[in-house]
């Protein structure tokens, strides 16, 4: 925690003790850690696969860098990195989700990768260790945020780059609304029927209410020393890229 955390954080619509919120988290991807694709694409009506690739096209891997993909379990984003011939540390705090990424690995034949079980409040990596520091859809569930983005940057060379995917508040009015009914009430429902877990679906849906809006979030991004920090929104900002560089 950092020496300004606050005595209490969000966790959906409620307000926790800090270690309520990393206990209660814990729970819920413990529980979806093998619907993991069931549960985005639940979320996103399919279309985190695009996004996905999108985000890492925006992070243009290469051969020989060394790239930290943070809350990356399930090997999602680290599959599309390795493809660019980088070598990929995955870390996440939850042993089920690195639990599932190395199964599927194993079932695509991928090698090389590096599974560590970390917190991305206070990573074990040394300083200037990564040429790049992904996290996608991880952000909004770290307890805090600003030790987190603290660490990104401390473990990144001078010259890395820091690229976040994640779902925000898009400002398309008409979409907006339309989005706010499949989020709040059928994607609990479809949980609850499909992952037979509506709760963690629920906490999920309003831990995306209570983030940071787009700005709100780089402003964060650059309090924690990055610099050139931009966002770009997808679907009005449904979902949005932010980008930040340590120089």
């Amino acid at each position: 925690m950092t020496d300004t955390a606050p005595k209490t954080v969000s966790f959906g619509y409620e307000d926790v003790a800090p270690e309520e919120k990393t206990r209660r988290v814990g729970e819920v991807f413990a529980s979806v850690a093998k619907r993991y694709d069931i549960m985005n694409d639940l979320m996103s009506a399919g279309m985190h696969r695009v996004w996905k690739d999108d985000f890492v096209r925006a992070l243009k891997p290469r051969a020989g860098e060394h790239i930290l993909d943070m809350a990356g379990g399930t090997g999602d984003i680290a599959f599309r990195i390795a493809k660019a011939g980088a070598t990929v540390t995955i870390a996440d705090i939850n042993p089920d989700m690195l639990a599932v990424g190395r199964e599927r690995a194993e079932k695509k034949g991928l090698t090389g990768l590096e599974w560590r079980e970390e917190n991305a409040e206070t990573l074990s990596f040394s300083d200037r260790s990564f040429d790049a520091y992904t996290i996608a859809f991880g952000i909004r569930n770290v307890t805090d945020i600003p030790a987190a983005l603290k660490e990104a940057h401390r473990v990144l060379k001078f010259g890395g780059r820091f690229f976040c995917l994640e779902f925000s508040t898009t400002e398309w009015p008409g979409f907006g609304a339309a989005y706010d009914v499949y989020s709040e009430k059928l994607v609990p429902r479809i949980g609850e029927i499909v992952a037979k877990d509506g709760d963690s679906y629920r906490y999920l849906i309003e831990s995306i209410r209570r983030f940071p809006k787009m700005p709100d979030f780089a402003r964060m991004i650059g309090e924690a020393g990055f610099k050139t920090v931009k966002y770009r929104p997808i679907l009005g900002g449904a979902v949005a890229i932010h980008s930040g560089w340590k120089i």
